[in-house]
């Protein structure tokens, strides 16, 4: 039996990859003074930023299927949970309603 990662954990890692993938694109042109460098040491804020900004973008286009497949998940364990809310509410309810009749 091989191990399989949920879709959230491998969106999440994909998503990381690509932000790290971008600091370092975005490093090195600014160290080869492709890009400008920020001001003083507001450097490493700049390429923060900026790899930041374009990561998002390229998640948001390049990562699609896992990003669906991640919702997929969490939509499956939230109606979980809430069929399971549901289900205790009405056995409160029955007991509840148990103590009342048996009151009258």
């Amino acid at each position: 039996m091989s191990w399989k990662p949920s879709p959230m954990l491998r969106y999440t890692a994909m998503r990381a990859g690509l932000f790290v993938a971008s600091f370092v694109v975005i490093w090195a042109l600014v160290y080869v003074r492709i890009l400008p460098a920020g001001l003083g040491s507001s450097n490493l804020l700049w390429v923060l930023l900026l790899a930041l900004v374009i990561s998002g973008v390229l998640s948001y286009v390049l990562l699609r299927n896992a990003r669906e497949s991640a919702s997929v998940q969490i939509s499956e364990r939230v109606d979980r949970t809430r069929r399971a809310f549901d289900a205790k509410a009405g056995d409160e309810d029955a007991a509840d309603d148990a103590v009342r009749t048996a009151q009258s």
